[in-house]
């Protein structure tokens, strides 16, 4: 739970989704920042036909360069905070993000792929974690608000508006971390950059030829998002460059 110190009471929690595997709405008000249908069929044929392999991958360098770690540094989480974690996966960021908010407080893992969640689940049960909850949503029109954090690992640059997302997630939590792809370092780590873009144009739904110049835009876009949100932006690039965390919080 978050404290609004304005009016020195707790905010709590609000769900607004029917239940776990609750999917886009396509009759959604236009006015709502969201996916369309469209966007997220494909990012859920697209994202769930790598499950699998993702699964393996996240975990196997889940410790590279240290951004995980440091995005939940970044988050700053007491003991008892409620967080959540937006296109949570196969649940990689999980048990640190459990560890940080201990016994007492709850982590959230959203995504909208059916066959990522499965994973999480399946991790989530083998584990016995029960301050977890996993949530098929839209991470574009959160399902809770009243959080104390909220985190989001190489997602944003799956939105044509990242602004307009990382707008609301700033509108729900106290802090913001964003960790995106920024192709700003040396040239052979943009050129492998390249090429993992490009390989998944259709994830991203970027231009094959213009696939550096539309991460590094969107990345742009989130962070001037936490700028307008947010009391402090700190920024951190890592991996040569080519990962930027950009980590915004509301002053006491």
């Amino acid at each position: 739970m978050a404290e609004d110190r304005a009016r020195g009471r707790r905010r709590r929690g609000r769900r607004t989704v029917t239940g776990p595997d609750s999917g886009p709405d396509p009759d959604r008000p236009p006015d709502r920042v969201a996916f369309t249908v469209e966007q997220a069929r494909r990012i859920q044929r697209e994202y769930g036909t790598w499950a699998p392999l993702y699964d393996w991958f996240a975990r196997a360098t889940a410790s590279v360069g240290g951004v995980r770690a440091a995005c939940v540094e970044a988050l700053d989480l007491d003991p008892g905070d409620t967080v959540l974690d937006f296109g949570c996966g196969p649940g990689v960021n999980l048990p640190a993000l459990r560890e940080a908010v201990g016994p007492a407080g709850r982590v959230v893992g959203v995504d909208i792929t059916g066959p990522m969640l499965a994973r999480a689940r399946r991790r989530v049960r083998r584990r016995g974690w029960e301050n977890v909850d996993l949530l098929r949503a839209d991470a574009t029109d959160p399902p809770i608000e009243g959080v104390d954090a909220a985190l989001s690992t190489f997602v944003t640059s799956l939105f044509s508006d990242p602004y307009a997302v990382v707008s609301r997630w700033c509108e729900i939590a106290d802090r913001v971390v964003v960790t995106n792809f920024a192709p700003r370092g040396s040239a052979p780590a943009n050129a492998a950059l390249r090429a993992f873009a490009r390989l998944n144009a259709r994830l991203f739904d970027v231009d094959g030829e213009g696939v550096l110049r539309q991460l590094d835009e969107r990345t742009a876009a989130s962070r001037r998002a936490l700028d307008d949100g947010m009391d402090a932006v700190a920024s951190e690039t890592y991996v040569f460059g080519t990962i930027e965390l950009n980590a915004g919080r509301r002053s006491a």
